[in-house]
């Protein structure tokens, strides 16, 4: 009998549980239901974001621009570094610009047709050269001034893609890898012309050599020195302040094109704006050619009125002063000068000027400073 007992008490426990199984079975085959419908309900909403995100991507106005630019030119070098990076961090898709390094025959031929697509002056033409649109910009100071406003202008209209060029969209796809070479167009007047004056200086640097040498010789076989028999025109005392200045105008006016990138008026023999732009165009790459000239040029100015109006044995020095300064002058324009038809490819107007006013004055004190070492003085001179 208890046995009995027993046995139907477990029964009805087992079946008991049995129930409660079933239906916990049940509630978590409906929880895992629910758990899935809200899973896929979740990834439909993300997916539909998803698509709508990139949707407005896919319509956002887009702004194309090109660069021309040279590596070893130091204005293009702060568009590519300080100018552009920024503006990119802020449009980020919404602004592309293909950067075209000019030293390719295939990116050159663009940059002379985007040249004259835009109708850009002759005086005005160099790097670094931005097209955006209908517009273009010369210079780092006017890209870094103009380019976030005309970025508005062209994103308010629904974007803009890369100008009517023949050939940039091709080189915006595919463009040359940096380093490309170039095999610009040689201007047969302007190398000539500096030739020319290559040739002028060499024979000034003899002669003045030639007269050192000889005045330094005289001393030492022990002749009397004795006076110049021929004194030197008065005019041309007078000669050396005014070419100065005119030399000092010449180089302010290129210290003033290299450090503000303005572009240059160069006329029509030569492209002063190549020359200036060329890495060559600062010494160490730190000193602007231009600044360094026309410091020589004040220089000049202030040791003529030191030997003019000064007295003491200092100002008496001052005419090999003078011969120094211009013979270092001279030197330094010669080395110039061979540098921009054999190595830059291009010339400078400018600079041939400057070359030649320095080779003016580098004559016109060759005499004094031979003078002077033979006993002539400045009071011998004005007698």
């Amino acid at each position: 009998m208890s046995s009995l007992v027993i046995w139907s008490t477990c029964i009805i426990v087992f079946g008991m549980l049995g129930v409660l199984a079933v239906r916990e079975r049940a509630k978590a085959m409906q929880a895992v239901k629910v758990a899935v419908r809200s899973f896929f309900g979740i990834l439909s909403i993300v997916l539909a974001i998803t698509g709508l995100t990139n949707t407005a991507r896919a319509d956002a106005p887009v702004v194309h621009a090109a660069l021309f630019y040279d590596l070893e030119c130091s204005h293009c070098e702060r568009v590519r570094e300080q100018v552009l990076p920024p503006l990119q961090a802020r449009y980020g898709d919404r602004f592309v610009v293909t950067q075209l390094e000019v030293n390719s025959d295939r990116v050159y031929d663009v940059f002379l047709a985007a040249l004259d697509r835009f109708a850009v002056p002759p005086e005005m033409r160099g790097v670094p050269f931005l097209v955006i649109g209908d517009d273009f910009l010369i210079g780092d100071q006017d890209i870094a001034d103009q380019l976030p406003g005309l970025i508005e202008k062209y994103v308010a209209t629904g974007g803009v893609g890369y100008a009517a060029i023949p050939g940039l969209e091709a080189l915006a796809s595919a463009p040359p890898p940096p380093g490309e070479p170039v095999h610009r167009g040689a201007d047969p007047v302007a190398n000539a012309l500096a030739i020319t004056i290559m040739i002028g200086m060499m024979a000034a640097l003899g002669y003045a050599a030639r007269a050192t040498v000889r005045s330094r010789l005289a001393l030492r076989s022990g002749a009397p020195r004795q006076r110049i028999a021929e004194r030197r025109p008065a005019w041309r005392d007078w000669v050396i302040p005014l070419l100065a200045l005119a030399g000092l105008c010449v180089a302010g006016y290129l210290a003033y094109v290299e450090t503000t990138a303005t572009p240059a008026i160069c006329g029509p023999v030569g492209d002063c704006n190549a020359v200036q732009s060329s890495a060559y165009a600062r010494l160490f790459g730190v000193l602007p050619i231009g600044v360094l000239g026309a410091a020589g040029y004040m220089a000049i100015l202030g040791t003529w009125v030191w030997n003019r109006f000064g007295n003491g044995r200092l100002s008496e020095l001052a005419p090999s002063a003078l011969f120094g300064l211009t013979l270092f002058g001279v030197a330094f324009s010669l080395y110039f000068t061979y540098l921009e038809p054999f190595v830059i490819n291009a010339v400078c107007a400018w600079c041939l000027t400057s070359a030649v006013i320095m080779t003016a004055l580098l004559l016109l004190t060759t005499g004094p400073a031979s003078q002077r070492s033979t006993g002539f003085t400045k009071q011998e001179s004005q007698a």
